[in-house]
């Protein structure tokens, strides 16, 4: 669901990871994941090349549902064979999947709504986001996100949804999102799940369990930078300096050209 930090780099061999969410093991918070029980069922699909452990949020999502699936790939047959059991009706499966629809541009104020192919907001949102029995998260970057999609045919089955969180990721600086919208895969399952079964608990235990996770790296930052890297600071102002110098020369190019008054 969300875009790459520059806070990644390569972790060493020797430092061994946790079997259960796969992140090194000092940055593991296995120890609090609260159990959840719930209704509607949690499929995460994530891109092979999606290899940020350490602040990568799909495998701590799942931990805390007992049936929840995580499969690594880039396509499948069907919504069954992700799964690994039948689905007789697709179409009671909600897909996460933003692309360039934006909440902000329907006519809506909800936090999660239901559109069609076009990117219009379905009628009878009700209705429809009332009888979903699954929800299935692309995890990974915003391309690569795109490459699920467009690699599985069998979603345009599915109801696809997008949502409106009211508000910004909790990454921050640690991973900046190209847009508002875009929130880490725990974030979206939190608040996904919680609207659908009208349950806010479910939003908060996952989001308390992502802030630990933020945390905990936070604290691993200045013993283990190898595991925990500060992000880089970006150059904004010789961006800006440099866009700048480029309009001044093509201020400068027109009016060579421009003709003298008579």
């Amino acid at each position: 669901m969300s875009d790459k930090s520059d806070a990644t780099s390569a972790i060493p061999d020797e430092i061994p990871d946790c079997p259960h969410c796969g992140k090194p093991e000092p940055l593991c918070i296995c120890e609090s994941i609260e159990p959840i029980e719930n209704k509607i069922k949690l499929l995460i699909l994530q891109h092979p090349q999606e290899q940020d452990r350490a602040l990568g949020t799909a495998r701590l999502a799942a931990l805390h549902f007992p049936d929840a699936v995580v499969k690594i790939g880039l396509s499948w047959p069907s919504l069954s064979k992700a799964l690994g059991r039948t689905v007789h009706d697709p179409s009671r499966w909600a897909i996460l999947y933003l692309g360039s629809a934006k909440v902000a541009d329907l006519d809506t104020d909800k936090e999660i709504v239901a559109i069609n192919r076009k990117g219009e907001l379905e009628e009878h949102q009700r209705a429809i986001l009332g009888d979903i029995e699954g929800v299935v998260l692309l995890d990974g970057t915003w391309s690569q996100a795109k490459a699920l999609w467009w690699r599985n045919a069998w979603m345009l089955k599915c109801q696809r949804v997008i949502l409106g969180p009211k508000r910004a990721s909790r990454y921050g600086v640690l991973r900046k999102e190209p847009r508002q919208d875009g929130l880490s895969t725990i974030e979206a399952a939190g608040l996904l799940l919680a609207g659908l079964e009208k349950r806010p608990d479910i939003a908060e235990t996952l989001n308390t369990s992502f802030e630990r996770m933020l945390a905990r790296y936070r604290e691993v930052q200045d013993e283990m930078p190898e595991l925990a890297p500060k992000p880089k600071k970006k150059d904004y102002r010789g961006y800006k300096g440099r866009k700048g110098a480029k309009k001044g020369v093509k201020k400068g190019a027109k009016k060579a050209v421009k003709p003298r008054a008579k």
